[in-house]
């Protein structure tokens, strides 16, 4: 049967018809999840199916889309700039709405195109097709951008310019060794335009979150690190995961110091698809050193690991046990708000674990919260991702750091987080991503 709204109607008759979603019981160790809703809209995957990459102008504004196969080709078939001469290599995620459910130990999200009764919107959001990297361009106010850009001005890691021309040169790679404080005022430095005049930011928590369920009810399962499979199962839909990614660097520290090894670009050859694509690195000896596993989804090239991701827009406060025992977790919504001072303009959504470990339990809520309650399980089952925190040497107001790294191995994933850092922290594995959220 079509999915159609009547004519003069603005909610479906049957909203069955209109949603799809996945059910998990966090009884069950499997990291496996049970689709629920429409099965067809699993197939078709029509949320998902509407992300794309784009080069969006600092004014918020689409220059144009790129090609659905062909990142380095506007859709038209022409030849698109990626340096950013023209703008942003963006990925625009879909205007949509979203609804959890708690029933005892089971849990439930859905997703719909159509507000039913129940369901939050999600607005329309663009999120950096690559890692972020850092235009010098102008000293006294370098941007944040998505570009795929080898010269000296965009120069990645921590700028090192005496490795240039050589084997570890972080020339194209994405920024790190900044701290948070600085990535916003780089996003900001674009302008402002979009949401309460602050549209342009560093990795959002609220869209690095939407990305993550989009994932998740898309390949009903919890564990992104399962093996690439590009083959639908005999119903259609997605299956597997987006393979190890790239975070099995065998001896970071010693080729370069933790600094980003992958330029920014490898999943060009995708265009909006997922998939992985193998890199190589060169050894000082001018020899191939590990061939690494670049995923993307749906135009999100490592979407986890390789640097991890500062995000805005949430904190935690990580009590000493002296000092209350508690480790809370606030979420910011507007972006003219965000700061990492006090907790003004921010709320409370939950309390986190007091221990690290693989997550067991996610605080979900009602806004579907990726940051955990529980802690208790593996690489291999319930949520596969772990979770860091420092109750001793770590108190005080932190921020998030989400997706693991180069070194993490099977502990990174899509909901990898991190609570250990201030605000002010700022190291050579630490990077972020470019978000613009329209007005």
């Amino acid at each position: 049967m079509g999915l159609l709204i009547g004519v003069g109607n603005t909610k479906p008759t049957f909203p069955y018809d209109y949603y799809y979603g996945i059910e998990w019981d966090s009884n069950v160790a499997s990291s496996a999840c049970t689709r629920i809703g429409r099965p067809e809209l699993h197939v078709s995957l029509p949320i998902q199916s509407k992300m794309r990459r784009c080069v969006l102008r600092d004014n918020g504004t689409v220059a144009y889309y790129l090609h659905a196969n062909d990142s380095t080709k506007r859709d038209t078939g022409a030849a698109a700039k990626l340096d950013g001469t023209d703008g942003q290599v963006m990925v625009e995620i879909p205007a949509h709405y979203r609804k959890f459910e708690v029933d005892g130990t089971k849990f439930r999200c859905f997703l719909s195109e159509h507000g039913l009764p129940g369901f939050h919107f999600v607005p329309l959001a663009y999120r950096s097709a690559y890692e972020a990297a850092l235009d010098r361009t102008v000293s006294a106010t370098p941007k944040l951008a998505s570009v795929v850009n080898a010269s000296a001005a965009f120069r990645g890691g921590n700028n090192n310019a005496g490795w240039d021309g050589t084997y570890r040169s972080l020339l194209g790679m994405p920024a790190t060794n900044i701290h948070l404080t600085n990535f916003r005022a780089y996003a900001r430095n674009r302008g402002n335009a979009g949401k309460n005049g602050a549209g342009w930011n560093c990795d959002v928590y609220e869209v690095q979150k939407t990305c993550w369920w989009l994932y998740a009810v898309e390949y009903a399962n919890f564990n992104c690190q399962l093996a690439y499979n590009a083959a639908p199962t005999s119903e259609g839909y997605k299956q597997g995961g987006l393979s190890q990614g790239v975070t099995n660097m065998s001896d970071w520290s010693g080729y370069n110091g933790y600094n980003p090894m992958v330029p920014c670009g490898v999943t060009n050859p995708l265009g909006n698809k997922t998939g992985v694509v193998s890199y190589t690195y060169k050894k000082s000896d001018g020899t191939n050193g590990q061939t690494l596993n670049v995923p993307s989804y749906r135009g999100l090239e490592n979407p986890f690991g390789h640097v991890w991701s500062w995000t805005d827009g949430c904190k935690c406060n990580i009590q000493s046990a002296s000092a209350g025992g508690v480790s809370e977790f606030f979420v910011c919504t507007d972006p003219a708000k965000f700061q990492m001072n006090t907790y003004e303009g921010y709320e409370k959504r939950g309390e986190l674990p007091r221990g690290s470990g693989y997550v067991k339990i996610m605080m979900i809520g009602e806004y579907g919260e990726n940051m955990p309650t529980e802690i208790g399980g593996s690489s291999t089952t319930y949520f596969s991702d772990y979770f860091y925190t420092d109750i001793t040497n770590n108190t005080g107001q932190r921020g998030v750091l989400f997706g693991g790294a180069a070194s993490s191995g099977a502990a990174a994933g899509f909901a990898c987080a991190h609570t250990d850092s201030a605000a002010t922290a700022a190291n050579a594995p630490v990077g972020s991503r470019l978000c613009f959220l329209p007005a």
